[in-house]
C-alpha cells in the first residue's frame, strides 16, 4: 500500500461540522494523513483546535500556509476546504497558485464572479481541482448511473428530484444555521446548499444537464434573508422534461433527497434514507429492488447488508482522489470537479433570474 498523502485543512476547526466529516473521510481507507492547516480564522483558536487533533502544523493564514507548504520538501500535496462558501474562492486560488490540489465542499463559491476566480486559478495550475459532491459516490447511485448509461430505462423523458430539509422552519440561531442564512457567507440559501446535490445528483446519473429553467425561490421565515424553498420546472436538449424541489423548511423532513427518472423502457427511484435500495422497474415487468450486492462499482468496504452511507460516500470520493493525484486518471469520469461546481453556480444564478421574472423561462450558462 502507497504511503498516506499529506493533507491540509482550511477551516473546520472547534464547533465546525463538515471538517470534521472530511477528516474521518479522508482518512477512513488510508489513502491520506492530516499534517497541516489553518482551521480557524482566529489564530489561537485554530492553533487550539490543531493542537486537540494532533496536526504537525497550524497556520494562522490560510496564504500564509499555502505558501509555506509548497516550499516544504515534506508539505501537503492537497488541501481540503471546509469553509463558509465566500471564503472557497480566495483558499482555493491560494493553493492551486502553490500547485497543491484542492478538494473543496460544495457549492463553488458564494457568486458567479467567485467561481470565475476559481475557473482562471485551475486553468493556469499543475494541481487538480475536486468538488465534494458526496452522494454521487454513494454504491446505488453509481449503479444507477451505470444503467441509465447501458439503455436500461431506455430514453429519458422524466427526472424528479428533491431534498427536502425541516431544521430552517423556525428561525434557528447557531453556528451552522447563521452563516448559511447570512447572504454575504452563503451566497444563497436552500438552492446553494441543498438545491445543487439536487442538481448534481439528477446530472452524474442521467448525463444530462438542463438547458433551461422556470423557477420559484421563497424565504418562508419572516426576515430570513437567503431563499429556505425552491421549486423549479427544467427543460432538457433531449426533450425531457423534469423538477427539482429543495426545502429547509419542510417540517417533519430530516434528510429527504431523492431521485426519480422515467424513460421510454423503464423507470429508476432511489432515496438517501433507503440508500442501500434502488428500485428498478424495466417496461413490461415487476420492479425490482437492487442492493450493493448487485452493485459493480465495488464503492464499499462492508458486505452487502452491513449498512454504509453519509461518510463513507465521503470516502468514497477521498479514495478516488488520491488515485488520481498518484496518477491514476480512471476514476475521473465519476468524480465531480470544475465542471460539475461552474453547473450548480449556473443553475443557482438561472433559478434566481427566472424567480424575480416571476417564473419566467430562463437559459442555464455554465
Amino acid at each position: 500500500m502507497s504511503a498516506p498523502i499529506p493533507l491540509g485543512m482550511v477551516g473546520g476547526g472547534e464547533g465546525a461540522f463538515i471538517g470534521a466529516v472530511h477528516r474521518i473521510a479522508a482518512r477512513m481507507d488510508g489513502q491520506f494523513r492530516l499534517v497541516a492547516g489553518a482551521l480557524s480564522s482566529d489564530a489561537e483558536r485554530a492553533a487550539a483546535s490543531a493542537q486537540a487533533l494532533g496536526l504537525e502544523r497550524s497556520y494562522g493564514d490560510f496564504r500564509q500556509m499555502a505558501q509555506a507548504e509548497a516550499e516544504r520538501p515534506d508539505g501537503i500535496r492537497a488541501v481540503s476546504i471546509v469553509t463558509p462558501n465566500h471564503l472557497h474562492a480566495p483558499v482555493a486560488v491560494a493553493f492551486l497558485d502553490a500547485g497543491i490540489h484542492v478538494i473543496c465542499d460544495k457549492p463553488l463559491a458564494a457568486t458567479q464572479e467567485q467561481a470565475r476566480q476559481i475557473a482562471d486559478a485551475a486553468a493556469r495550475s499543475s494541481a487538480r481541482f475536486f468538488l465534494t459532491h458526496n452522494y454521487c459516490a454513494l454504491p446505488m447511485i453509481r449503479e444507477a448511473r451505470a444503467i441509465v448509461a447501458e439503455g436500461g430505462i431506455g430514453d429519458l423523458r422524466l427526472v424528479q428530484a428533491e431534498y427536502l430539509q425541516g431544521w430552517l422552519a423556525e428561525d434557528v440561531r447557531s453556528k451552522q444555521a447563521d452563516w448559511r442564512t447570512d447572504p454575504a457567507q452563503a451566497g444563497a440559501g436552500a438552492i446553494g446548499d441543498i438545491g445543487t446535490h439536487a442538481w448534481q445528483l439528477a446530472a452524474f446519473v442521467t448525463g444530462q444537464t438542463p438547458t433551461a429553467i422556470s423557477a420559484d425561490l421563497s424565504s418562508m421565515v419572516a426576515g430570513r434573508r437567503v431563499d429556505d424553498d425552491v421549486r423549479a420546472a427544467l427543460r432538457y436538449t433531449s426533450g425531457a422534461r423534469g423538477g427539482i424541489w429543495a426545502s429547509q423548511v419542510a417540517m417533519g423532513c430530516e434528510n429527504g433527497l431523492s431521485l426519480r427518472l422515467f424513460g421510454t423502457d423503464g423507470a429508476l427511484e432511489w432515496r438517501l434514507e433507503d440508500a442501500e435500495r434502488l428500485l428498478f422497474t424495466p417496461k413490461g415487468q415487476p420492479p425490482r429492488i437492487l442492493t450493493r450486492a448487485q452493485d459493480r462499482s465495488a464503492s464499499f468496504r462492508t458486505p452487502p447488508g452491513h449498512p454504509e452511507g453519509y461518510l463513507e460516500g465521503f470516502a468514497n470520493l477521498y479514495t478516488d482522489i488520491a488515485a488520481v493525484i498518484r496518477g491514476d486518471e480512471a476514476p475521473l469520469s465519476r468524480l465531480p470537479g470544475l465542471a460539475e461546481g461552474l453547473s450548480g453556480m449556473a443553475f443557482i444564478a438561472a433559478a434566481q433570474d427566472s424567480s424575480v421574472r416571476g417564473g419566467a423561462w430562463t437559459p442555464v450558462r455554465p
